[in-house]
């Protein structure tokens, strides 16, 4: 079973945005820590983004100013909003979280990835 649940992935034109969202596939633990990544065909995966419990951010250069990550902790989410899509932007995105139960660490998934293509 999958411990982390992605959506939000699809087929877009260059210049669309896209929302992924990630969340615990269990009401019971909590979301900590989060990183999304993406890996493109024959490529290696690759940081994206991310977001710490507290809300500090950090992006890759070649999202920063078009992807903003975000989270809503009464809906226990992070988000991935993606402006500016670009062709190159193409990829399988995953995301990582450090996932706890109450205040004891649970343990750090990924989820099942959701695809992005962006066509050109």
């Amino acid at each position: 079973q999958e411990q982390l649940v992605e959506s939000g992935g699809g087929l877009v034109e260059a210049g669309e945005s896209l929302r992924l969202s990630c969340a615990p596939s269990a009401g019971t633990l909590r979301i900590n820590s989060v990183g999304w990544y993406r890996q493109a065909p024959g490529k290696q995966r690759e940081l994206v983004a991310s977001i710490s419990s507290s809300g500090i951010t950090n992006y890759a250069d070649f999202v920063k100013g078009r992807f903003t990550i975000s989270r809503d902790n009464a809906k226990n989410s992070v988000y991935l909003q993606m402006n500016s899509l670009k062709p190159e932007d193409t990829g399988v995105y995953y995301c990582n979280a450090d996932l706890y139960y109450s205040i004891s660490y649970y343990g750090t998934y990924w989820g099942q990835g959701t695809q992005v293509t962006v066509s050109s």
